[in-house]
Order: structure tokens, then C-alpha cells, then sequence
């Protein structure tokens, strides 16, 4: 699994609350192209986001679901990534100071990118998750200091 860490300035309830935000995945997560709608209930346990991925006019429509939740701490997902196919993600909000520790661990769980020998795969999603774990520390620290 590719572990990538962020350290951010912002409170881990400032984080959550983006992460909590379903029509903010597209911001923060690198790949989404739109969401398309958000069930009500979203972080619960079995909930979806229901998103895109791509680029116009090549995008495909597909979703995230919560697999598990400690609320304002820890959320796991599951993404479905097509063509690439599915992916656990686990985020972690770890208090550091003033600030937090995020963490986020991923690996594809089936489709063709489960083929990919894993140094590729962690390599990949690391350089992606970087990007990520930066976008949802900016706009946690926006909420925090508008």
C-alpha cells in the first residue's frame, strides 16, 4: 500500500469538515472530474459519492463509498477508478501541535492496476496523492483562516 503524509497547520476538524463536504471531492481529489451528486447521509457507513473521472469528453462515471468511519478522525473508502479498476483508500487525521497530520494510505484492490508490480503502483499513487493530501490541507486551512 502507498502511504503518503501531510502535515497542515489546519485543525483535524477544519480537514473533516471538507472530507464531510461530499461536492468539495472534486477539489481535493486528483482525477475527479465532477460529482454528480452526493447521498444525504454521506460519511455514514455505505454511503457514495457518485462522480466522474477524466477529462472531457472522455469521462466515466462512477463512485466512492464509505467502508468505515470514526467520525472527525478516520475515514476508509472504497473508489471505484475505471478502467484501473477499484481502490481502498484510508485517511487518517493525526493531532500534531496546532495542526494535523494527514495520512493517507491507498492501494487498488482488484481490476487491471492490481497487475502493476507494486514499487509502480505505490510510485504512482503516491505522486498522486501528494497532490491530493496538498489540495485538502489548502482548503482546510481556507476554512480555518478565510
Amino acid at each position: 500500500m502507498s502511504t503518503t503524509e501531510r502535515r497542515t497547520n489546519a485543525a483535524p476538524e477544519a480537514i473533516w469538515d471538507v472530507i464531510a463536504d461530499g461536492w468539495t471531492f472534486v477539489a481535493w481529489v486528483v482525477g475527479a472530474s465532477r460529482v454528480r451528486a452526493v447521498e444525504p447521509d454521506w460519511p455514514a457507513v455505505g454511503s457514495r459519492i457518485h462522480h466522474s473521472v477524466g477529462a472531457w469528453p472522455a469521462v466515466i462515471d462512477d463512485n466512492t463509498q464509505v467502508l468505515e468511519v470514526e467520525d472527525g478522525r478516520r475515514i476508509v473508502m472504497e473508489a471505484r477508478i475505471r478502467p484501473a479498476g477499484q481502490a481502498r483508500v484510508d485517511i487518517s487525521l493525526i493531532p500534531d501541535g496546532t495542526g494535523t497530520v494527514i495520512r493517507m494510505v491507498e492501494d487498488f484492490t482488484s481490476g487491471p492496476a492490481t497487475k502493476a508490480p507494486k514499487p509502480a503502483r505505490d510510485a504512482a499513487l503516491h505522486v498522486r496523492n501528494v497532490e491530493t493530501l496538498k489540495r485538502l490541507a489548502l482548503l482546510a486551512e481556507r476554512r480555518e483562516h478565510p
